[in-house]
């Protein structure tokens, strides 16, 4: 079925330029094309969307007022802000409701694979099922403000670690959190560190902004969910778990970038618990019920009373933020990575054994013993599990060291 994509700005000319480059894309798309934020409402009264691409700067209704009404009231809707490189302003106004942005002039293949990315996340992740769940959702959370800055700094030309410690700086409670994490015992840091500005000196950007998304997105969450699932120990076990991602990775001289992704995707990767626990809390309840009256792990229960685990729901809500492709599939795969199509030792792969491992760690701290839920089968196909020892081994020395 073709993807309905509506287009809006108040320059006909632009429209005009849009329809024109995007005309061979007509077999695959139904596109509309609307002059202002009026005529794209009164268009979605009548029709359904899947995206709406938009610009900011509008006589009348401006792009942040037209993309807080679709949220309100087309909560499934991809939103995607396509704008001047200096509307700063706007898209500060915009944060909480676009998906994703992209700066004018943009490149029509940019453009094109923003969508494409965007659509094919339904049919990546259970379609039916996932799309019913997410529908029950009034507003699926957009990006964090702050993580939103960060990004919005490192691509302006003249970026530097400075100017992101200050945009940390600028927010006490999580200037207090990055410095509890990077002085804790899992980044082994070889002295203390007392202001943001250091600290994104000393990780790097890349780490940095793994914890800033981290942190911001659990502290969202937090109050809701409080009364069913442990928010700080879930958080806990996702920066133990990035920690030991980061470690294997060493380990298996992975690359930077890689590495980096993957330490991502283990920050993030129990999302989906957060989503579905703030608003299906009595089924999240009944799964809860589930797991301690069964012995049965989180995503098992999760599957038999949603039909969808919170790591599809988790992949779905990433992918609509524009995070690397990687990460998506990392957190969609990470407890079958046997499914994924991969061939080599991919994110879902490395986080499905740094998972049980942070889980082991906890339960039997030094034990070498083999551990539930690990897929032996896709380990041996890639040949390592014979490395997984070695990889205990490693982790137990660097834990008592």
């Amino acid at each position: 079925m073709k993807k309905r994509i509506l287009f809006v700005d108040d320059e006909p000319n632009i429209l005009k330029g849009l329809q024109r480059s995007l005309r061979p894309l007509r077999k695959f798309w139904d596109m509309v094309f609307a002059e202002g934020g009026d005529n794209a409402l009164k268009l979605l009264e009548k029709q359904s969307f899947d995206v709406i691409v938009t610009d900011m700067r509008m006589p009348g209704m401006d792009g942040a007022q037209l993309l807080k009404i679709v949220q309100d009231k087309y909560p499934m809707m991809v939103r995607i802000v396509l704008s001047g490189h200096f509307d700063r302003e706007m898209i500060m106004k915009s944060v909480k409701s676009a998906h994703q942005y992209l700066s004018k002039p943009c490149e029509k293949q940019l453009l094109i694979t923003t969508i494409t990315r965007s659509c094919s996340l339904r049919d990546l992740l259970n379609k039916k099922a996932l799309q019913q769940l997410l529908g029950g959702i009034g507003t699926m959370p957009s990006i964090p403000s702050l993580y939103a800055r960060i990004m919005e700094e490192l691509n302006s030309s003249d970026a530097s670690v400075v100017s992101v410690g200050e945009i940390i700086s600028e927010d006490i409670g999580m200037t207090a959190k990055v410095l509890q994490l990077v002085n804790s015992s899992f980044f082994g840091m070889p002295k203390h560190i007392s202001n943001a500005k250091e600290a994104v000196i000393l990780l790097g950007i890349d780490l940095v902004k793994t914890l800033v998304l981290g942190i911001e997105v659990f502290s969202k969450f937090s109050k809701s969910v409080l009364s069913i699932i442990s928010v700080d120990k879930i958080h806990d076990h996702c920066v133990r778990t990035a920690v030991i991602v980061q470690k294997i990775a060493k380990l298996e001289n992975m690359d930077k970038e890689k590495t980096d992704n993957a330490m991502i995707a283990s920050m993030l990767h129990d999302l989906g618990k957060l989503i579905l626990a703030e608003h299906f809390q009595d089924s999240y309840k009944d799964v809860i019920k589930m797991v301690q009256q069964k012995g049965i792990p989180v995503f098992k229960a999760e599957k038999e009373i949603f039909d969808v685990t919170h790591a599809e729901v988790g992949a779905y809500l990433l992918g609509l933020w524009g995070l690397p492709e990687n990460i998506i599939e990392g957190i969609a795969f990470h407890h079958n990575p046997g499914k994924f199509i991969g061939q080599g030792f991919e994110l879902c792969g490395l986080l499905h054994v740094a998972e049980l491992l942070e889980h082991q760690e906890r339960q039997q701290p030094g034990s070498s013993q083999k551990f539930n839920g690990l897929d032996e089968a896709y380990m041996e196909r890639l040949g390592l599990l014979d490395h997984i020892p070695l990889w205990q081994d490693y982790l137990q020395r660097d834990y008592n060291e």
